[in-house]
């Protein structure tokens, strides 16, 4: 036989059963449309978890205190904090592979304006802090040089802050408290959204690292410092620089371990990206037992498709068909049932995937490569099932097939 007759014959064998043709097809259709919506998510999850990480600055290191302890016990990491502003003013004198670094100093606080008030995150940082956080200023300006050195009471403001405390009104050069001591509104930071966390990024306030750490903080250690490799092929060699840099600055001997950590951006990424990568991986392989559920389907009812038409696979076989063509078309039968319930498999993972997407919040990465495969994928699954049907009904004697009631 043809080919085109051959899926001729077996279209009007599916169409003359269609509701047993579409439950034959339901395994494959739920597996192959689960693969295709956990994988759009898993993707486009991974996509947004690094967009979120890059929001946080471009080539980024972080020094931060290392952890302490006392009989044994730890104190958990930060509690040995030896940070300070000299550390600064060495690696932006001495380091050749960063192109910026700024102190963090961190407080939180009761903010007053007007009538309006709000708790929230006080960061003192240095002007370089925006090129750093790739964090453009929305309105006003950004606070200079000078005004760090001159201890300026000078704040720029989150979009949630500003949003919270000057609702539809221009903050600029308006006066708010921060514990008390007055500061002058000087600027708006663009909006950041989320971090990969879920916190809020716009809700900080950020002055000058001098006013902060001698206005709100302790005069004398910075909660990290945060600096930008020129490159990202850089971060990995600026990682080792800012090291040695760090502990000829705090005079630490070779056999004395850092009283410091540097964590990198790319750390970041391969920690959040891997789990996301394991979870999607792990969903994947669920969704694919449907498959193979799907699979089993088909090779139960071509086995009882077998049954039906023993007589007329008897008369094929009477009036000159060969076994390899009873064979062949019992494949092709199962693996357009297979590739049939391919596509609406594809159509129903758009679906799901989009109603994920909406109800999580989440972006949908569709790869057209996970597409194709999972399309061939059903293809192959309705030959490997429908093969051992197929050389059942093929094995038949002609005259005990005729005789079959």
């Amino acid at each position: 036989m043809k080919w085109k007759s051959l899926v001729k014959v077996a279209l009007r064998s599916i169409m003359r059963n269609r509701l047993r043709s579409f439950l034959t097809m339901l395994g494959i259709i739920i597996g192959v449309g689960s693969v295709i919506a956990l994988l759009s998510v898993g993707k486009g999850t991974q996509s947004d978890i690094s967009g979120r990480i890059q929001s946080l600055g471009t080539n980024l290191l972080i020094i931060v205190p290392a952890s302490s302890g006392f009989g044994g016990v730890s104190w958990g990491a930060g509690s040995w904090n030896t940070l300070t502003m000299s550390d600064v003013d060495r690696l932006e004198r001495d380091a050749t592979l960063i192109s910026h670094a700024s102190p963090v100093v961190r407080v939180r606080g009761q903010v007053i304006a007007g009538r309006n008030n709000w708790y929230t995150q006080v960061q003192g940082v240095s002007p370089d802090y925006v090129d750093i956080r790739s964090w453009p200023v929305d309105l006003g300006a950004f606070f200079t040089e000078r005004e760090m050195k001159s201890m300026s009471k000078v704040a720029v403001l989150g979009a949630t802050v500003a949003d919270t405390l000057f609702p539809g009104i221009d903050p600029i050069g308006a006066r708010i408290r921060i514990r008390n001591v007055p500061f002058t509104v000087i600027g708006v930071l663009s909006r950041k959204g989320q971090n990969m966390m879920g916190d809020d990024q716009d809700d900080i306030i950020l002055t000058p690292a001098t006013t902060a750490l001698v206005r709100l903080s302790d005069g004398k250690t910075v909660n990290s410092i945060m600096a930008s490799a020129v490159s990202e092929q850089m971060v990995e060699p600026a990682r080792t620089e800012l090291g040695l840099l760090m502990r000829e600055s705090h005079r630490l001997k070779e056999n004395e371990s850092n009283d410091f950590g540097i964590r990198t951006q790319t750390e970041i990424n391969e920690t959040a990206t891997s789990i996301t990568r394991m979870m999607t991986l792990l969903l994947s392989s669920i969704a694919g037992v449907s498959l193979l559920v799907g699979g089993i389907g088909i090779m139960n009812i071509m086995l009882v498709s077998v049954t039906e038409r023993t007589r007329e696979i008897g008369l094929r076989l009477a009036i000159g068909a060969r076994e390899a063509d009873v064979m062949v078309q019992f494949l092709v039968e199962a693996s357009i049932i297979s590739l049939m319930g391919g596509v609406l498999g594809i159509l129903f993972g758009f679906a799901a995937g989009a109603v994920i997407g909406k109800l999580t919040s989440t972006s949908i990465v569709a790869d057209p490569l996970i597409i194709v495969v999972s399309f061939l994928f059903s293809g192959v699954i309705g030959i490997f099932f429908g093969f051992y049907p197929a050389k059942k009904a093929a094995a038949l004697n002609p005259i005990e097939a005729l005789h079959y009631e």
